[in-house]
């Protein structure tokens, strides 16, 4: 722990020097909402509305007892009034009075700002290589990850408070069924699917026995692992919970920006993509798919060793951080076709038969934009928790990019195998160097190398399920 007062600590602080300086000046997340390529539709004014419905407003007392009445009516017009509805481009102004904007734009930004940093230090340990020095990227990226849940139970709190009941079932409904399947990925062989639970679990008990042992708790050890897979089991069951409504937003957005992009070829093999990379993702972990068939390809009859396990290992970690980054590039047509929602909405009043009141329709059509940073949390929150979990399974995991040799662990990892500390040292380092010892030898990389493998596929496995009955949904039963 010595070395950790070093260059890393001086970056963090001038990180998040210019994180809390710039912000007022230069945001991406304001950016990317608010760069002009984005419009909204604004909702009719109250004069249209009165001009289509044959009534003028009143100018002064005398007018209204002279129509007899003493107060004014609620204004209601034909629900297929021909009114237009006017664009704008969105600005920063607008963007203020959004639900959720700061959170968002200071969530966004921090995940920017927490790529910067771990961009920085894998530099810095390629070139230094600095063995004894404690990786400080790890934490900016479990900060990330924290922030990440944070923002899932904010969102998914608004179903939950909502008025209506269905949203809420919706969830509890998705988080039984995630349950279900959770614990049945869980047994599924390593042969199949090579997540690393099993040889984790196994690295994790035979580091933990003699520390037991030691205290006479041996017994605990199968507790342990039970421990680890329900808590696994229920981790998981809460993101599917949280992935819901975004995997059915998600699948909404994708087949209006598929017809907004009609013409555009190209865009819509880029969404195709991106809409589907929870599959490719699915299929990395997938042994006799991904694995085998590269590391021995069937080439006329004869076995052709592609890949080794290492390259591997590379290949599926810069796989990811691509389909990431896919679907960073196509977030602009998914939020344009939500915005697009209001005109939709307005056409299908105008398909009714009736009157309604004014204040309905301006509501409405305010309501699709006021939630925009909602929907945009629930587009980017999955992106950069898994981006995130895939960073960490790279530095905490012991695996390379592919440029190098593998960089060494944290010592948060090794620190077990460490000397014993001098005399100089005080009390409190010393039992900070037990617990980082112990600490070591329980998260060892097998293990975390399961864990993050496992959070990975099941996000993926979560936001695949959910997209895909989001597109049943919108296709068979939202019109019926």
């Amino acid at each position: 722990m010595k070395a950790i007062l070093g260059v890393q600590l001086v970056v963090t602080l001038l990180t998040a020097t210019l994180m809390h300086r710039l912000a007022p000046h230069c945001s991406f997340a304001r950016w990317l909402l608010c760069n002009g390529s984005l419009f909204r539709y604004k909702q009719p004014s109250e004069e249209e509305l009165r001009a289509l419905a044959g009534r003028q407003r009143p100018r002064g007392r005398k007018d209204r007892w002279a129509n007899g009445y003493s107060e004014e009516k609620t204004l209601c017009v034909p629900r297929d009034a021909p009114f237009q509805l006017q664009t704008c481009p969105l600005t920063a102004v607008d963007a203020l009075v959004l639900r959720f904007f700061l959170e968002y734009q200071w969530f966004v930004d921090f995940a920017v700002y927490s790529g910067g940093v771990y961009l920085f230090t894998e530099a810095y340990y390629y070139v230094l290589g600095p063995a004894r020095e404690t990786n400080i990227a790890v934490f900016w990226c479990l900060l990330t990850i924290a922030f990440s849940i944070k923002v899932f139970l904010t969102v998914t709190r608004l179903y939950f408070s909502a008025k209506d009941q269905g949203e809420r079932s919706v969830c509890l409904t998705f988080a039984f069924l995630f349950l279900l399947l959770a614990m049945l990925v869980q047994v599924v062989p390593e042969e199949t699917l090579e997540l690393g639970l099993e040889p984790g679990l196994a690295s994790m008990t035979q580091n933990l026995e003699p520390l037991l042992k030691m205290q006479g708790w041996d017994w605990m050890l199968p507790l342990v692992k039970l421990v680890i897979r329900v808590g696994l089991s229920v981790l998981g069951s809460m993101l599917g919970a949280f992935l819901t409504f975004p995997g059915l937003r998600l699948a909404q957005t994708h087949r209006d920006a598929l017809t907004m992009s009609e013409d555009r070829p190209m865009l819509q093999f880029l969404l195709h993509t991106s809409f589907l990379s929870p599959l490719f993702i699915l299929w990395l972990w997938a042994k006799p798919i991904a694995r085998n068939f590269l590391y021995r390809a069937p080439l006329g009859g004869t076995p052709f060793f592609l890949l080794s396990d290492s390259a591997f290992d590379s290949l599926r970690l810069w796989v990811l951080v691509a389909l990431c980054l896919l679907r960073l590039a196509v977030i602009r047509p998914h939020l344009q076709a939500y915005l697009c929602l209001a005109k939709a909405r307005v056409e299908q009043l105008r398909r009714e038969a009736g009157r309604i009141e004014a204040c309905e329709i301006q509501r409405r059509v305010v309501r699709v934009y006021c939630y925009l940073t909602v929907v945009s949390l629930q587009y980017l929150t999955p992106l950069i928790l898994t981006l995130n979990c895939t960073l960490l399974l790279k530095t905490l995991g012991g695996y390379s990019w592919g440029l190098g040799p593998a960089l060494p662990l944290s010592p948060v990892l090794t620190a077990a195998q460490d000397g014993p500390m001098g005399p100089k040292e005080d009390e409190a380092q010393q039992a900070v160097a037990q617990i980082t010892g112990a600490l070591g030898g329980v998260l060892t990389p097998f293990f975390l190398r399961g864990i993050l493998a496992f959070l990975i596929w099941w996000t993926a496995a979560c936001q695949l399920l959910s997209s895909l009955f989001g597109l049943y949904f919108h296709q068979h039963l939202a019109g019926s």
